[in-house]
C-alpha cells in the first residue's frame, strides 16, 4: 500500500544518520541540565553522604574518551561503506548507511560526549550545587552503563559490518519487504491497466518537468484530485521508472488544464537514483549486480553468486505466496499496470546466466532455482522460468564445455522442465 507523501518524506528523514544523532544530542543536553531543575528534591544530608564530588573527574574522562571513540567509529563506518561499494555494489551502500545499529551506536557516542561536555560546563558555572551533583552523578552512572552496552553491541556488529554476506542479507531483507508489500497491493490500489504498452484511446499525455527516477507516488493525493472530477488517469511512470520531459508520465481522459497537470505531477517524487522502498525491480537488479560482480574474473567467487541465487528464490517465493489474482481497487479512477513477471526474471536471471555462462555450478543452480519457482507457483512463473531456463542452454552452447558437462546440464534441463530436445 502506497503511503502519503509527507509520511514517506518523514520515513526518509528518519533513516538519515544526522537525524538520529541530533535526537540523541538533544536528549543528552536535556539530561545533563535536568539535575539543575530537580536538585531541590534531594535532601542536603543525603548529598553529603553520597559523595558525588568525583562526578567532574568522571565527566572529564567520558568527554575525552567519547570524542576518540566517536572519531574511531566514524573511520570504521567509512571503511565499511567503501568495502560495500567495492566488494558488493555501490547501489547497496545506501542500505549500509541506513543501518539502524550503526546509527544508534554513533548517536550514543555523540550524545555521551555532549552530555559530558554540558555537564562539565554546568559544573564550572556552579549551577548544580551539592544536591544537583547527586542527580548528575546518578545520571552519569546510567550513561556509563548505556555506553558499555553500546560498546558490546558495536563490537559484535563490527564483525559483519560491510562484509559481502551481511550486506547481501541486508539487500535481501529490504527486497523481501518491498516484494511482499507490492504482492499484497499489485496495482497500488488502482484499477489494473493491462494494456500499458499503448496509449488509451481518447486520452491526452501529461509530460513531466523533471528528469530522473520516480521514488514515490502519492496515490491518495491523485485520488483526492479526481474525487469530484470525471477524468481517469493512467500512470505510465511507476516507482523506479526513469522519466523524461519528452515522454509522458500520465495519460488523462478529457480536457486537462495546466493547473490540474501541475497538481497531478506534484504527486510524483523524483530523485537522481532509484530507491529500494517501493521499487521491486530495483531490488532484483541490485541482487543481480552482486552476483555478477562475484562472477567477474577479478573476483571469481561463484559461491557468492550461488548464495545470491538462493536469496532471489526466497524473494520471488515470498512474492508468489502473497500475490493475489485479484487486487482491491480503492481508486477506480487511477489505472496502474501490475509488475510484469517477465521483467522481474529479466532483471535477475538474465544477467546472472550471461556472466556465469562458463561456470557449470552456476548454471545448474540457475536451472534448479527456476524449477523451484515453477513447482511452487506455476500460474505465476511457469512461462517466464521456462524461457529463462532455455536461455541458460543458449548461453552454455557458446562456451567451451566438455561433452560430459554439457550433457549433464541438458539432461537436468529436460528432467526439470519436461520438454523435448527439439523444443529446447
Amino acid at each position: 500500500m502506497m503511503i502519503s507523501r509527507w509520511r514517506w518524506l518523514l520515513g526518509q528523514i528518519f533513516k538519515k544518520l544526522w537525524f538520529r544523532a541530533t535526537l540523541f544530542a538533544i536528549a543528552a543536553v536535556i539530561t545533563a541540565l535536568v539535575s539543575v531543575v530537580f536538585k531541590s528534591m534531594i535532601p542536603l544530608s543525603f548529598s553529603v553522604k553520597v559523595g558525588a564530588e568525583a562526578v567532574d573527574h568522571i565527566l572529564n574522562i567520558l568527554a575525552s574518551s567519547m570524542l576518540a571513540v566517536t572519531t574511531f567509529s566514524l573511520s570504521i563506518v567509512v571503511s565499511a561503506y567503501g568495502s560495500a561499494t567495492t566488494n558488493v555494489t555501490p547501489r547497496a551502500t545506501r542500505l549500509v548507511v541506513e543501518d539502524v545499529t550503526t546509527q544508534n551506536v554513533l548517536a550514543t557516542f555523540i550524545g555521551s560526549f555532549l552530555f559530558s561536555l554540558v555537564g562539565i560546563i554546568a559544573l564550572n558555572m556552579e549551577v548544580y550545587g551539592s544536591q544537583g551533583r547527586v542527580i548528575l552523578f546518578a545520571v552519569t552512572l546510567v550513561v556509563i552503563a548505556l555506553i558499555l552496552i553500546t560498546l558490546l553491541r558495536w563490537i559484535q556488529h563490527l564483525t559483519a559490518l560491510g562484509r559481502v554476506g551481511e550486506t547481501t542479507a541486508t539487500v535481501e531483507s529490504a527486497a523481501m519487504k518491498t516484494f511482499i508489500a507490492r504482492a499484497k497491493d499489485p496495482c497500488l490500489g488502482g484499477y489494473p491497466w493491462l494494456e500499458a504498452d499503448r496509449q488509451p484511446a481518447g486520452t491526452r499525455a501529461i509530460y513531466p518537468q523533471q528528469i530522473g527516477y520516480v521514488e514515490h507516488i502519492d496515490i491518495g493525493r491523485l485520488a483526492a484530485l479526481l474525487t469530484e472530477r470525471p477524468e481517469h488517469i493512467y500512470l505510465v511512470a511507476q516507482p523506479g521508472s526513469f522519466i523524461h520531459t519528452a515522454r509522458p508520465a500520465i495519460y488523462i481522459t478529457g480536457n486537462v488544464t495546466p493547473e490540474l497537470s501541475q497538481q497531478l505531477l506534484a504527486a510524483y517524487s523524483i530523485a537522481d537514483t532509484r530507491s529500494f522502498s517501493q521499487d521491486p525491480r530495483f531490488c532484483l537488479c541490485v541482487m543481480a549486480e552482486i552476483a555478477c560482480r562475484a562472477l567477474s574474473p577479478a573476483v571469481n567467487d561463484p559461491g557468492t553468486a550461488i548464495d545470491v541465487i538462493g536469496r532471489a528464490v526466497r524473494i520471488l517465493s515470498a512474492y508468489g505466496s502473497h500475490l493475489s489474482p485479484t487486487s482491491e481497487v480503492r481508486y477506480p479512477m487511477i489505472h496502474i499496470a501490475p509488475i510484469c513477471t517477465d521483467s522481474l526474471f529479466d532483471d535477475f536471471f538474465s544477467p546472472v546466466a550471461r556472466d556465469g555462462a562458463a561456470m557449470r555450478e552456476v548454471q545448474i543452480r540457475l536451472l534448479k532455482a527456476l524449477a523451484m519457482l515453477v513447482e511452487g507457483w506455476p500460474e505465476h512463473y511457469r512461462n517466464s522460468a521456462t524461457a529463462h531456463a532455455t536461455e541458460v542452454l543458449h548461453y552454455i552452447e557458446r562456451e567451451n564445455y566438455i561433452p560430459s558437462d554439457r550433457q549433464r546440464i541438458h539432461e537436468l534441463f529436460h528432467s526439470l522442465f519436461s520438454v523435448s530436445k527439439q523444443d529446447a
